[in-house]
C-alpha cells in the first residue's frame, strides 16, 4: 500500500546549541529533520524536552518552522537540552554535551507503534542511547521500522562499542564519515586498508545492505550491496560546518524514500550539504527555490 502522506521519523536529541554569538535550535536528529521538512517532506521529531523556559522557547521555535511537536515529549523532572558549541579557526565545531537532560528519558508509547511501522524512514543516531531508558525505547522503536537510517555521528566521550555494534546490526543504511569508518574497523579489530574494503567488511559483517561515506571536500560515496558510486563535492566558501552532515543526510533521505537512482539521490545530499554549509548554523532560514537555484548552479 502506498502512503498517501508519506513521512519520516527522526528519533533523539533536540537542544540548544549554545555558541559565542547566541543560541540555536540543534541536535544532529532535529537538525536532519528540519532539512527533511524543507524539501517539502513531512516529518515527525520524536524527542523529550523539559517543562522549562527554555524547553518553551524549544517548542515554540520548532511550531513556528511548521514542524510537529505532537511527538516531542515534555519531562517534569529532567531539564531540556543544552550544547556548549565552539568553533575553531578551520570553522570546525566541538561540543560539551550535558548529561541527564531530558531526551535521556525518552519514553516509548502505545501510539508509537503505528507511527514508526507507517513511516517511510525511521532515522536514529547513537548519541540518543547513552542513556538506558531512551536506548530501551530506541531498541522498541526500532522493530516496528520498515527502512532503519542509522547516522553514526559519534560524539566522545559518549561512545559505546558494544552499542554501535548492537544498532549496526539492526540498521539498513548507515551513514559515516571517514574517521568514523575508521574507527569502526578499529573497533573490529580489523585494518583499515582502503574505503572500498573497509565499506565491504562494514557491509558483510552487519548485513549492511548501504553504507553513505561522506568526506568533506573530497566529496562522498554511496555503497549499495555490490556497487559503488562517488561524487565529487560542490566548491563552496564555508561559513561554519555546523549540521553539514545533518543536511547531507536529509537530502540523501529525501531522494532516498523516492526510490530515485544513485546519482539523483546523492546530487541532493551533497547539494543540501553544501549549501547549509555556505550558511551560519545548522537550521538556516531559507526556501526550497533559493536551495534549487544553487544546485543548478553546480549540477546541471
Amino acid at each position: 500500500m502506498i502512503n498517501e502522506n508519506p513521512y519520516v521519523v527522526s528519533f533523539g536529541e533536540v537542544l540548544w546549541d549554545i555558541f559565542p554569538q547566541g543560541s540555536k535550535a540543534g541536535g544532529a536528529p532535529f537538525n536532519a529533520a528540519y532539512n527533511i521538512y524543507k524539501s517539502g517532506t513531512d516529518v515527525k521529531m520524536l524527542s523529550r524536552i523539559g517543562n522549562d523556559e527554555l524547553g518553551e522557547k524549544l517548542l515554540e521555535q520548532i511550531k513556528g518552522w511548521g514542524i510537529t511537536t505532537d511527538y516531542i515529549q515534555i519531562d517534569h523532572k529532567h531539564p531540556t537540552s543544552t550544547v556548549i558549541a565552539k568553533i575553531d579557526e578551520h570553522n570546525e565545531a566541538t561540543y560539551d554535551i550535558v548529561n541527564h537532560v531530558a531526551w535521556d528519558y525518552i519514553e516509548f508509547l502505545p501510539e508509537h507503534e503505528e507511527l514508526i511501522s507507517n513511516a517511510e524512514a525511521f532515522v536514529f543516531g547513537s548519541l540518543s542511547a547513552r542513556n538506558k531508558k531512551t536506548k530501551q525505547t530506541l531498541f522498541k522503536l526500532l522493530e516496528f521500522a520498515k527502512l532503519k537510517i542509522f547516522d553514526v555521528n559519534f560524539r566522545p566521550p559518549f561512545i559505546d562499542i558494544d552499542l554501535i555494534k548492537e544498532l549496526l546490526h539492526k540498521a539498513d543504511i548507515v551513514k559515516m564519515n571517514k574517521a568514523e569508518m575508521k574507527q569502526i574497523m578499529q573497533f573490529l579489530s580489523e585494518e583499515y586498508k582502503s574505503e572500498d574494503e573497509s565499506a565491504a567488511y562494514i557491509q558483510n559483517h552487519f548485513g549492511i545492505r548501504e553504507i553513505v561515506l561522506t568526506k568533506g571536500s573530497k566529496g562522498a560515496r554511496y555503497f549499495v550491496e555490490n556497487h559503488n558510486y562517488g561524487f565529487t563535492a560542490v566548491p563552496i566558501t564555508v561559513v561554519d560546518t555546523v549540521g553539514s552532515g545533518d543536511a547531507f543526510l536529509s537530502g540523501f533521505i529525501s531522494k532516498r524514500i523516492q526510490n530515485k537512482n544513485a546519482e539523483e539521490i546523492m546530487t541532493e545530499a551533497i547539494s543540501l550539504g553544501a549549501f547549509i554549509t555556505s550558511k551560519a548554523g545548522a537550521c538556516p532560514d531559507y526556501d526550497r527555490k533559493e536551495f534549487e537555484v544553487f544546485k543548478s548552479k553546480n549540477f546541471i
